[in-house]
């Protein structure tokens, strides 16, 4: 799913291409894009792009008018830049934005169809899609150790969650636990204020380095390959691949659609992480360090 700084990256790329331009028309290509019904997409036609906005992982396409486009790509959901009159309802695109100049095109790579369009009129409507997360790059210590020391979560749970933090998801919140060495699993009622400290600078420097290094791509040319796993990355999607600091190889804990990257050496101490799909297998069975784990796997 697209997080903070690849949202702030398509806001980058887009604001000189549509702000100040006629939105010439919005063509659907799928049914179930739109949620919601009143005012129509039609009311949007005609209207010209005030600017472009992001609240949390969403993208906000802001008309004269009051009127804003509301996108939440998802997990499959991606942007792309095309020439007008680019078609809809072919290989994943499920909605056009037409504009004089060219198209806005929003492609779904999957069946489940999660990607959502709503159109929505006034401030106060489009405020109901803030989820209250904390904008980390604008916060001080204070609200950063509010927030994330509010309720008693795993660290991985905590930054992914947007009640607390805006933006963040699987990808980076695996990016910033390796930086500040500290493990996923670990609860924040058990942070020192070192690490309360430590993780809140590490959060800071992540985001910010990612949100530099893909804006400066984007304003180069449209981001046309938006990912998850991208070239650089410390942990996330780095299973097995050895840890850029210590060189141990990087281990994954996956849940649902979900998984959380660590270094063991880096971030619990040597110690494994039980997967929650194999450990009540195993049960006591669970290999407690990397060199138990190899050794089974050699077994």
């Amino acid at each position: 799913m697209p997080e903070l700084p690849d949202i702030v990256a398509y806001q980058r790329a887009l604001e000189p291409r549509v702000v100040g331009k006629r939105l010439e028309g919005i063509r659907l290509g799928s049914p179930f894009l739109l949620r919601s019904i009143a005012p129509p997409p039609s009311e949007a036609s005609g209207r010209t792009v005030a600017g472009v906005e992001r609240i949390g992982k969403r993208l906000v396409l802001a008309l004269d008018g009051d009127l804003f486009l509301v996108l939440h790509l998802m997990i499959a959901g991606r942007l792309h830049w095309r020439k007008r009159g680019a078609r809809v309802g072919g290989r994943g695109a499920v909605a056009a934005f037409d504009f004089p100049d060219g198209a806005l095109v929003l492609s779904e790579a999957s069946t489940k169809k999660r990607a959502s369009l709503h159109v929505v009129r006034g401030r106060a409507a489009l405020a109901e899609f803030d989820r209250g997360g904390l904008e980390v790059l604008r916060a001080d210590g204070a609200a950063w150790r509010s927030a994330l020391c509010r309720e008693n979560h795993t660290l991985k749970r905590a930054l992914t969650d947007p009640r607390l933090f805006s933006g963040i998801g699987n990808a980076y919140s695996d990016e910033i636990l390796h930086r500040a060495k500290l493990s996923p699993g670990k609860l924040t009622s058990r942070l020192t204020e070192e690490e309360v400290g430590r993780l809140g600078a590490a959060a800071r420097a992540v985001l910010t380095e990612w949100t530099e290094r893909l804006s400066a791509d984007a304003a180069k040319a449209f981001p046309e390959r938006v990912t998850a796993f991208r070239e650089g990355m410390a942990v996330h999607g780095r299973y097995g691949k050895p840890c850029p600091d210590c060189g141990t190889p990087v281990q994954r804990i996956v849940y649902a659609e979900n998984e959380a990257n660590y270094c063991p050496a880096c971030q619990t101490g040597g110690k494994l992480l039980a997967d929650r799909a194999l450990s009540p297998l195993l049960r006591g069975d669970w290999p407690k360090t990397l060199e138990e784990l190899e050794e089974r796997k050699r077994g």
